[in-house]
């Protein structure tokens, strides 16, 4: 059995985490951490997770809790994973790494948009991002895995075909994306309060979110040169989920069916992407709860604009639910073990 230990398992990524490999056979949880919480049992917090009742919080000690775990799962708050990563990962543990602090490679861009310096550069150049669709046989090999955003997972899944293929203009791409308000965590915030989100619908972080450059890079990569996006973020009055819409000019005449067969083609093999037939399209409904990204597309030919659009759960195939999936990968397990028949909630 692999031994498991969760830094930062009080939050909604860390509840996530313990719901789906309570039913993963390879795994056993040995610990979990929160500093608020410690002293708590996991069922204080997340009274449904039952088969947790014994299991208790304690402070994250690095040097106490190194034996613990072969694979540590890091689902603390940005800034804050960078240390706590180089040290497990330097001592020959496996990591995945939920936060934001290993995701982008270029260590400057780092502290451009996350205000804080990244003290941690050779750990940061092993780090590979955790995106399956599109490097499965690096994280195959990878000992440190940075899992992607929950924002940039919908966008890049939903861009990808089209930019592989040079279909799209990369200059006109615009991202607009809606979440949930389990996006901002699990705290205390008057604006994720539920008499503000509720009946409300509102953008934010307009043309600076900090997923904007984790998108752009990726992004680049996909296409082979560097580009910008306009990316908005809105907030949705609902608890989990998360819509993308994305717009492009068409770089060059094709049909409707040609971009069709283009995007089955690259999805065809993938376990937890539903690629809708033409016509269809994505709804958070229908993917929470699961690993699953829904893919549907539109083409406007009166403005010779594709629009790609996505659906997914930004706690599940936008974080825990991947992050998952990576460790199969990593591990050799079978990639849909503890994923595949996730129960949708009512």
């Amino acid at each position: 059995m692999l031994k498991v230990f969760i830094c930062g398992g009080s939050g909604y990524t860390g509840g996530e985490l313990l719901r789906i490999l309570s039913n993963h056979p390879e795994v056993v949880v040995t610990g979990v951490t929160s500093e608020r919480s410690a002293g708590k049992s996991v069922t204080e917090l997340f009274p449904n997770l039952y088969k947790y009742s014994k299991l208790i919080y304690e402070p994250l000690r690095k040097e106490k809790v190194l034996k613990k775990g072969d694979l540590f799962f890091m689902a603390l708050p940005h800034g804050e994973s960078q240390e706590a990563v180089d040290f497990f990962s330097r001592n020959g543990k496996t990591v995945i790494d939920l936060s934001a602090d290993y995701r982008l490679r270029n260590a400057k861009t780092y502290e451009v948009w996350y205000k804080v310096p990244h003290r941690f550069q050779v750990t940061l150049e092993r780090a590979v991002y955790g995106l399956p669709e599109i490097y499965r046989d690096r994280i195959k090999r990878a000992k440190l895995v940075a899992n992607p955003g929950c924002y940039p997972t919908g966008a890049i899944l939903g861009l990808l075909p089209a930019l592989k293929h040079a279909l799209i203009d990369s200059a006109s791409i615009v991202i607009d994306s809606k979440s949930g308000a389990s996006g901002a965590g699990r705290k205390a915030d008057i604006s994720v309060s539920y008499c503000e989100v509720n009946e409300g619908f509102k953008p934010y972080a307009v043309g600076t979110h900090r997923h904007t450059p984790e998108i752009e890079q990726e992004l680049s990569v996909l296409c082979g040169k560097e580009l910008k996006v306009n990316f908005t973020p809105h907030l949705l009055p609902v608890d989990r989920g998360i819509l993308t819409t994305i717009y492009a000019h068409l770089e060059k005449k094709i049909s409707v069916a040609d971009i069709v067969k283009l995007y089955h083609n690259a999805y065809k093999k993938e376990p937890f992407v539903r690629f809708l037939e033409y016509g269809r399209y994505p709804n958070i409904k229908n993917v929470r709860g699961t690993n699953f990204c829904e893919i549907g597309l539109k083409l406007n030919e009166r403005t010779n604009t594709l629009i790609m659009m996505t659906a997914i759960d930004n706690l599940v195939k936008g974080a825990s639910g991947q992050a998952v999936h990576n460790m199969n990968i990593m591990m050799g397990f079978d990639e849909k073990t503890a994923l595949e028949t996730l129960a949708l909630f009512p």
